[in-house]
């Protein structure tokens, strides 16, 4: 049947055609050569919930998406290091492999990387989902998922996120995923709601958004908020004194459809997490314009004047208020320092507040020790500028040539533009941790960290803790354990490592314990 179609072509058509596709099979097999499927699928959920081949995606459409076809190579780095290829239209990927594999080198601004993040800043309103939203599906076929209950239910758990912690990793999606193993641990149901969309706020009235559900830790589809509600009212029969809720972002939510859905399923009092300030700010990780903590100073001062996120503070407060009128909530914090700044910048009535660390370290050993060798300092996460990759990226360069150190990248993704040791790690920071040896791991946020799980993991594993002042439950929780250092500032850092004095954390002079980590069940740990 093909043969018959080209054969009706135009030969100059077929000809140019056959040419094409020539073409482009040769470049799929250039790319097959680096291409790490695994990585693709692991960091690209959508890809592998459409279950097509991952590398046909990437050639097909994932680099003109800047979708990354490895750890070891960014499509966007490599663009802006050769403009001539962004020019040409070719495939990056392909291009690399093809031409030695150059190094890209970042080129810096001369004002530093927070100029470079305010450039690039994208204002509010154009990360607004605008499109029409996705087909949601009947009320029917919710009910009958919902009719493949645990045990009916009587103790149905509700929780409330901003997206899929099935199918996204990210700490709060740890956090929820950890809920619904101890939910499936105890045979209790449990109903997870997040915006079928990204949102980077709270919508508003008018904004219409579907609900996705994961119903027992199984993604079944996409349904409207009064779809929703109307399927549980008819589920949940009886009391709801079994029955309970979390709600662990508002982002994509309204809390009128949030409170319409628990009274559906008669529920009234529950929990609040403060994963995030997004309670007080839609700069959520309380950063101004992305480049500086500002502590949530009152929304009228002349700081929220000049942030771009100054103008939608309102509108965050204002539905948080309602969601606090609506419900009788607990606020949960996962630090002190978290609660602290909160109950301070909140303007809303807690039926009670409770402070609940996500994990808990627990001896076990001491740790192994090398008595020589150079300082090694690591970075253990994404490379993303909020959590003070720029910080370590600057080191890493400044001291690349000093025999006194060593730096590493450890995370699930690297940055192909720095030339440091790099290990893929997805989950088991605290494992890859324990058997790299860094003597310390640079944990050093742009923001106030409401539970810095790296930090944990980093002295689970016999590492030293580097941070700044700011950085909020990593600052409290070094101070209070003795475990690193609090360096004033990005001037203090650096002149640690230039006179040496950072070499007072290095593993042989420290003699470090391990530790295991004991991490909680979150709301299903609270005191009732």
């Amino acid at each position: 049947m093909k043969r018959l179609v080209a054969a009706a072509l135009p030969p100059g058509l077929r000809n140019a055609l056959s040419g094409k596709l020539r073409r482009l099979h040769g470049e799929h097999a250039i790319a097959a050569r680096g291409f790490d499927r695994a990585f693709y699928l692991r960091n690209n959920p959508d890809v592998a919930a459409a279950g097509g081949d991952p590398l046909d995606h990437f050639m097909q459409y994932g680099w003109r998406e800047g979708r990354d076809p490895s750890p070891h190579f960014s499509v966007d780095a490599y663009l802006q290091g050769f403009p001539e290829v962004a020019e040409s239209g070719v495939n990056p990927f392909v291009h690399y492999l093809t031409s030695g594999r150059p190094v890209v080198r970042r080129r810096e601004s001369p004002y530093g990387f927070r100029y470079e993040i305010i450039e690039a800043f994208r204002p509010v309103a154009e990360r607004i989902p605008r499109a029409p939203p996705p087909a949601a599906g009947g009320e029917a076929g919710l009910a009958a998922e919902l009719g493949a209950s645990r045990e009916g239910l009587a103790r149905l758990h509700v929780t409330f996120s901003h997206d899929d912690y099935s199918a996204n990793l990210g700490g709060l999606q740890a956090s929820v995923r950890r809920e619904a193993e101890r939910l499936a641990e105890l045979g209790r149901d449990h109903l997870h709601l997040y915006p079928a969309r990204a949102w980077p706020v709270v919508r508003a009235d008018g904004d219409v958004e579907p609900l996705g559900v994961v119903w027992n830790g199984r993604p079944v589809g996409i349904f409207s908020a009064d779809a929703v509600a109307r399927a549980l009212r008819q589920a949940c029969s009886g009391a709801a004194v079994g029955r309970s809720f979390a709600i662990h972002s508002l982002l994509g939510h309204r809390a009128d459809e949030v409170g319409d859905i628990l009274a559906a399923a008669g529920l009234h009092a529950g929990v609040f997490w403060l994963h995030d300030f997004a309670s007080l700010c839609a700069g959520f990780h309380l950063l101004r314009n992305d480049v500086e903590d500002c502590a949530a100073p009152p929304p009228d001062s002349a700081a929220c004047g000049i942030c771009a996120y100054g103008p939608w503070r309102a509108r965050h407060m204002a539905e948080h208020a309602r969601l606090f009128e609506r419900l009788s909530l607990t606020v949960a914090a996962p630090s002190q320092a978290t609660l602290e700044l909160w109950t301070r910048s909140a303007p809303f009535a807690a039926a009670r507040t409770v402070v609940l660390p996500h994990a808990e370290l627990v001896a076990r050993g001491p740790a192994p020790v090398a008595e020589d060798g150079p300082f090694r300092l690591a970075y253990a996460g994404l490379p993303v500028s909020h959590k003070g990759w720029p910080i370590f990226r600057s080191l890493a360069v400044r001291f690349a040539d000093d025999l006194r150190y060593e730096f590493l990248h450890l995370g699930a993704r690297g940055d192909p533009t720095l030339p440091v040791k790099f290990q893929e790690v997805g989950s088991g920071m605290a494992a890859a941790l324990e058997a790299a040896r860094p003597d310390a791991v640079l944990v050093w946020p742009l923001c106030r960290e409401t539970f810095s799980f790296v930090a944990y993991e980093a002295v689970a594993a016999g590492c030293a803790v580097v941070t700044g002042p700011d950085s909020g439950n990593v600052q409290a929780f070094v101070t209070e354990t003795g475990a690193g250092a609090v360096l004033a500032d990005e001037t203090a850092l650096g002149a640690a490592f230039e006179t040496g004095e950072i070499l007072a954390l290095g593993r042989a002079r420290r003699r470090p314990m391990l530790h295991d980590l004991r991490y909680g069940a979150l709301t299903l740990d609270l005191p009732a």
